[in-house]
């Protein structure tokens, strides 16, 4: 004979107890603590021994100072607008390499080899090239920033295109889809992720070729005022184009964020 055991009977009606959640400190609030701790950190530097390093006081100071004067407006916004055509100029050049690259081999033979070989080679040692070939306006400034941001985004394209589930498309096709259809439904969609962090790859990069692109000729422009405070020895005017091409990235790169989670909605975040 079987034994069977029995459970434990439970009165019916008594709710059963839920599961316990974990609290999560919400992410601004984080985001908000660690900016206070980075602030108290650099207050504190000056008294253990940094003495060269100005104090957050000194630094929002200049940056009052230079706002006044119209000198810091007049700076982001040049280094701004350098960038900003820079980086969209990239990533349009850059997407539709890339889905070539992805999409079709022989382009993918001929083109690649060039993407790595400039990929190697840093934004500072094409600035003699372009004064030479470009002069010293605004062209070669905004063709360094945009190489910069062109490199990085159509890799990630292109990663995005080879990385497309090979099931997913052999189901396109098997139900008749043509390959037009097949690029526009199924790899497009697929490799958008990719190219949204491209775009954010392509945009710290573009900022961190800023002050190399100033290097030409500039009058004005947030890496040309902290290369003119260099040669007086101006801590503080540095430390306020730091922090500003530092916020001003942050920024966009929080727009480019926000777009991301927006159109790739359906994928399954943490």
């Amino acid at each position: 004979m079987t034994m069977v055991r029995q459970q434990p009977a439970t009165q019916a009606g008594t709710p059963q107890p839920e599961p316990r959640r974990r609290r999560t400190v919400p992410r601004g609030v984080l985001n908000l603590v660690s900016v206070l701790l980075g602030i108290g950190i650099w207050w504190l530097l000056p008294t253990v021994g940094f003495h060269d390093i100005p104090a957050p006081p000194e630094v929002a100071g200049r940056a009052w100072e230079l706002t006044v004067d119209g000198t810091l407006g007049g700076d982001v916004l040049a280094s701004l607008l350098r960038v900003f055509i820079g980086f969209v100029l990239g990533v349009v050049a850059a997407v539709p390499v890339g889905f070539l690259m992805g999409w079709y081999g022989p382009i993918r033979g001929l083109v690649e080899p060039w993407v790595q070989f400039f990929r190697t080679i840093p934004p500072l040692a094409i600035i003699p090239l372009a004064i030479v070939l470009m002069g010293i306006g605004e062209t070669p400034k905004i063709f360094v920033i945009f190489l910069a941001s062109f490199l990085a985004c159509v890799i990630a394209t292109f990663q995005g295109v080879v990385n497309v589930d090979k099931t997913l498309i052999n189901a396109a096709r098997v139900l008749g889809a043509k390959d037009r259809t097949i690029f526009a439904r199924v790899v497009v969609p697929a490799s958008t992720p990719f190219i949204l962090v491209g775009m954010r790859v392509g945009l710290g990069s573009s900022w961190a070729t800023l002050v190399a692109a100033e290097l030409i000729a500039a009058q004005q422009g947030l890496g040309y005022r902290m290369q003119n405070a260099q040669l007086y020895y101006d801590l503080p005017t540095i430390f306020v184009g730091l922090i500003a091409i530092g916020v001003l990235g942050l920024l966009m790169d929080r727009i480019l964020l926000f777009a991301e989670r927006h159109l790739t909605s359906w994928q399954e975040r943490r």
